[in-house]
């Protein structure tokens, strides 16, 4: 770390405003970089808070969390590190669908960013507020302060998550805030909007936190962790055995129902006074009761928030309602007939800027050298936020150094989709990634991120040399294995017992290994069991890598074919991709194209033909009219 003495505010090369998840892997990726870089937080014990649910990853979200791994970032070891419970979602289900999830420790875990930041070289922090930015001729030249002190940068990334204009909202109670009892930040927005920039308000909201010796775990449903718990970082390893905590299952019921309309009179988001859009996919319990009034249940999870605290998390149970009404609503749950509330719900209302005034690399159209990320751009969520952070800073970096942007596709990363999605789409609600939202999951699953995206961060020179020699070791070991099962045959007498046990025929002679491992009901596994051979090869890979290798095996030998029909596709849609439209083409020029596109291409400004043909209200025609003069 970079003291700050002497000449304490000297020229740094990029300052980093906020310290939330964008904001620690922002910092962290510029300074590794080699960047002077300062991070200047409103309150240095809240570096990288969890100010909603203690976890990391989920469905699409532990995808993100993997790939910022694999470029080098730091979200997965820290998370690893602080790891109460691991669960891989939708294990039943495809490869493709897999999601790493992770319970973590939400006092420990901030705990372990600060220290990582603290002791990374040419990173400094410094406790303030951002107010204003300094420009000169469209480029940004540094930041002005609360306290009064203009820092001198050549970039500035802003990452100042719900705390702009925050607001936050209990009943008819209402008060400023970015997170309850922290102050919000002001002043930023209206001198942005002075900048040329446009902002609109979003809405998001967090449950009550429950004291765990007044809650009945006798009557809820457990939910055990995986017998076998696997990590998200490629590179790191656990220090000692996860001894997992169990979450819990619980459900609301009519008589809950019953008493939350009873607040619907006070509540800020029916009666108006919320402006802003919640997270379609994460909403109140008050909006889900309304919006699926058929329904006489809802689901709850029971999260512990740490090992050194008895708080519980109560996942499913948002609300801005009343606390009173919360609280008498809580009493009707199933097991919380006693329980003592320690913080109450509550929903924040904050400013945003809708990120189609970005550019691919997340530099901001408006101002040279000014860069935003996370939630600022209309997502919500710990891992949205990460990976746009990380992108920044190393975006930031290449930016100072003349380079090319690392731009992702969408056919690369679900990070690449993301970012597409928002400068090309824009949001008017809470954006939150799915599977849904990639057009490449087979190609896009979380246990190959390293083999798509390690070279990338190590080509940038945020992925160490022992991440490459790790990744170029494990392809080596997967390659052999699955050349030695393509090319070697599975003798019926050791295989046939297994096959019938298995329930799928016999074979009458020696076939292909890899043909037996194409049957739905044949798991590589039963074959290393069944083959003396095949056990000897797989043997040959060091343990603690042999389970992933064997999975990841496993997983291109059965989908091959999926795999290649879809890289197909990506190779057909990438050479648009590879059509570069300079910033300043005139589209008005154009006049066979359509006067809507003209109008949503002057406005977005796409970066390439394919960026383009993703811009609502531009047609195929239009498309073959740009193709055709690019082409020129």
């Amino acid at each position: 770390m970079r003291i700050l003495s002497g000449n304490m505010f000297g020229e740094f090369e990029i300052i980093v405003v906020g310290a939330g998840h964008a904001g620690c892997e922002a910092a962290l990726a510029s300074a590794l970089l080699g960047n002077r870089t300062l991070l200047i937080t409103q309150n240095l014990n809240s570096i990288a808070g969890l100010s909603c649910n203690p976890s990391m990853g989920g469905v699409a979200k532990g995808q993100i969390v993997r790939e910022i791994d694999a470029l080098g970032g730091y979200s997965g070891i820290v998370t690893d590190e602080n790891t109460m419970q691991f669960r891989m979602l939708n294990a039943s289900k495809g490869p493709a669908m897999h999601s790493p999830r992770a319970q973590v420790d939400d006092i420990l875990f901030p705990v372990c960013w600060r220290r990582k930041l603290e002791n990374t070289d040419n990173l400094s922090l410094w406790q303030d507020e951002v107010v204003d930015l300094t420009v000169s001729k469209g480029r940004v030249t540094g930041v002005k302060t609360k306290l009064g002190i203009n820092v001198k940068a050549a970039a500035v990334i802003l990452t100042n998550g719900t705390f702009l204009n925050g607001r936050i909202h209990i009943g008819q109670t209402n008060f400023s805030g970015g997170r309850i009892s922290e102050a919000n930040c002001e002043n930023l927005t209206e001198n942005l909007e002075r900048l040329g920039f446009v902002s609109a308000k979003l809405k998001t909201g967090t449950p009550m936190r429950v004291d765990g010796r007044s809650i009945d775990f006798s009557v809820l449903t457990e939910q055990k962790g995986d017998d076998n718990p696997q990590q998200f970082s490629f590179l790191h390893k656990r220090r000692k055995v996860l001894v997992q905590r169990s979450c819990f299952i619980a459900n609301t019921n009519e008589k809950v129902h019953d008493i939350l309309r009873t607040g619907f009179k006070d509540s800020p988001m029916f009666q108006g006074r919320i402006k802003g859009k919640g997270p379609r996919y994460c909403p109140s319990i008050e909006d889900k009761i309304e919006r699926f009034s058929d329904k006489d249940h809802h689901q709850l999870f029971i999260e512990p928030e740490s090992n050194l605290t008895n708080l519980w998390y109560i996942n499913g149970f948002s609300s801005s309602l009343p606390l009173d009404v919360q609280l008498k609503a809580l009493h009707h749950i199933k097991g919380f007939e006693k329980a003592v509330i320690e913080k109450p719900g509550y929903a924040i209302e904050y400013d945003y800027f809708p990120p189609t005034q970005l550019k691919s690399s997340l530099e901001t159209k408006q101002v040279e050298n000014l860069f935003f990320a996370g939630q600022i751009n209309g997502t919500t969520g710990y891992e949205e936020a990460a990976a746009q952070g990380l992108m920044a800073g190393i975006n930031a970096h290449l930016k100072l150094k003349n380079a090319d942007p690392l731009v992702l596709k969408r056919s690369e990363a679900y990070i690449g989709v993301l970012i597409d999605d928002l400068i090309t789409k824009g949001v008017d609600e809470p954006y939150r990634m799915f599977t849904s939202r990639a057009e490449y999951r087979i190609l896009l699953r979380q246990d190959n991120a390293d083999e798509r995206l390690t070279s990338l961060g190590y080509s940038v020179g945020l992925a160490t040399k022992s991440r490459m020699y790790n990744l170029e070791r494990k392809l080596k070991q997967k390659d052999s294995l699955i050349n030695y099962l393509k090319t070697n045959n599975a003798d019926p007498v050791f295989v046939n017992k297994t096959l019938s046990a298995l329930s799928t025929p016999e074979i009458p002679h020696p076939v292909k290994m890899a043909s037996l491992l194409l049957r739905p009901q044949v798991q590589l596994s039963d074959l290393v069991s069944a083959i003396p051979d095949l056990q000897k090869q797989t043997d040959k890979i060091p343990s603690a890598k042999r389970e992933e290798i064997l999975q990841l095996v496993q997983t291109n030998v059965k989908y091959e074919n999926y795999i290649l029909k879809e890289q197909e596709t990506v190779d057909k849609i990438n050479k648009y991709e590879s059509l570069i439209i300079k910033d300043d083409f005139d589209y008005n020029a154009l006049k066979s194209l359509s006067f809507e596109a003209r109008e949503k291409l002057t406005k977005i400004r796409p970066h390439t033909i394919g960026q383009a043909s993703r811009i609502s209200g531009v047609s195929p025609a239009d498309i073959s009219v740009l193709i055709l003069y690019i082409s020129r």
